[in-house]
């Protein structure tokens, strides 16, 4: 499903991993991570699409239609969003059981509520980016007892840098935190093994 590129199959015959008790296996959290980030993927290119369309003056004409697509837009990423949060709320993050797969699902479960504050406005964009907050320090705060070379811990650090930067309009702490990930992994690079290294 995944080479043909057909992701709503694929997380339909990962549903039974979504459900299993017990920590899954890097590549099972890696197929999981894939399905939902492509389905939405293509939601959020999408409505990029239509924003730059209703923006433009060109297509004035078309500005009621375009906001109704957008909007039905909206509700399928929020949709996928809040199933990828269920997911993770439901079993995958208790049953968790090491650093990797928790900071791996809380940095899922924060990045899934950024992309439903890239569409919201007001007092929802408030409440959506404050829960993305919390579990993005939740996530950075687990992240602390993997080496900064993790690659788990340097995209979280590099996906909270980015809601920094685009949700909560913080370029200097964004700028900031990708700089103290990069520094810390640097020179965590001398440490490493050199099967680990490439």
């Amino acid at each position: 499903a995944e080479q043909a590129e057909r992701y709503e199959d694929m997380l339909e015959f990962l549903k039974p991993v979504l459900k299993r008790k017990g920590d899954l296996q890097m590549e099972e959290r890696n197929l999981i991570s894939v399905a939902f980030k492509n389905l939405s993927g293509n939601k959020r290119t999408a409505w990029r699409a239509l924003t730059a369309i209703e923006e433009n003056p060109k297509y004035d004409k078309y500005h009621e239609k375009t906001k109704t697509f957008k909007v039905k837009v909206e509700e399928e990423l929020k949709k996928i969003c809040k199933e990828a949060i269920a997911a993770i709320d439901d079993n995958l993050l208790q049953n968790a059981n090491n650093a990797e797969s928790k900071v791996f699902f809380l940095k899922m479960k924060a990045d899934y509520y950024r992309y439903m504050g890239e569409v919201v406005t007001g007092e929802e964009l408030k409440d959506i980016s404050d829960k993305a907050l919390e579990n993005y320090e939740s996530a950075k705060k687990e992240a602390e007892t993997l080496p900064p070379t993790d690659p788990v811990r340097i995209g979280l650090i590099l996906n909270f840098s980015v809601f920094q930067y685009e949700i909560r309009k913080n370029p200097k702490g964004a700028c900031e935190m990708a700089k103290a990930a990069f520094d810390a992994a640097i020179s965590g690079l001398q440490d490493l093994d050199e099967d680990k290294y490439k």
